[in-house]
């Protein structure tokens, strides 16, 4: 089994060791590379979107993955979030490995990470603090427009008062494909409908801060039609 997890990266840091890790750096388009502690790609090669990066964020690295690398299980982390499967003082212990990148891959469809939760905030009001609720207002609209069956995930997400966030997960291919088909469509479409002038350059990450919700949209709906369980 091929399995892939790219590491977004987008400074220097120490990433961890083995066949599963591929550090990615991020928004490299015009950038100088950054070497890291094991072999690493740039983001603005082949098919990608690396000059959108101030906007999606660590999704170029995904785009380029998810056109770029052929694996039977694909999986996205940060240079300071991984997956680990216990927790440790020593963190680099505890990152998930091959083996047990392995284990899970033959049990499950995906893997996520572990439930964000806000207790007295739903994921709306949350959002709503820190960037415009306009935004996932706008998105429902697209959504409305381009796959009006998941507006029902959508509310329901926006309600809740958890999330898996980080845009991480592990997830095999064929899903992979499904999932970022959905994803970049519904970006496309969002990042045309909002303004880029004017703005700093923590309110312009508003596609990779709305697809943290959009992930949680589309897992919903995929437990809900059965196709995971």
């Amino acid at each position: 089994m091929n399995i892939k997890i790219i590491i977004a990266a987008h400074k220097k840091y120490r990433m961890p060791e083995g066949e599963i890790y591929l550090p990615v750096h991020v928004g490299a388009a015009g950038r100088e590379t950054i070497e890291f502690n094991t072999p690493s790609v740039r983001d603005d090669q082949g098919d990608n979107i690396s000059l959108k990066n101030p906007y999606y964020c660590e999704l170029t690295g995904l785009y380029w993955a998810w056109k770029n690398l052929k694996s039977d299980y694909l999986g996205l982390a940060h240079y300071r979030r991984h997956f680990c499967l216990k927790t440790s003082k020593d963190v680099w212990s505890c990152i998930l490995n091959d083996r047990q990148a392995a284990d899970l891959c033959e049990n499950y469809d995906i893997i996520v990470p572990a439930k964000r939760r806000y207790y007295i905030e739903t994921l709306y009001s949350h959002y709503s603090h820190t960037h415009s609720a306009s935004h996932l207002d706008i998105t429902g609209d697209i959504l409305y427009s381009l796959y009006p069956d998941h507006l029902p995930s959508l509310d329901t997400v926006l309600k809740q008062t958890y999330g898996y966030m980080f845009n991480m997960f592990i997830m095999r291919r064929e899903l992979v494909d499904d999932y970022c088909g959905w994803l970049f469509s519904i970006l496309s479409e969002l990042e045309q409908m909002l303004p880029t002038e004017g703005v700093s350059d923590f309110e312009a990450r508003v596609c990779g801060r709305v697809s943290e919700i959009l992930f949680n949209v589309w897992l919903r709906q995929q437990t809900e039609h059965g196709i995971i369980s």
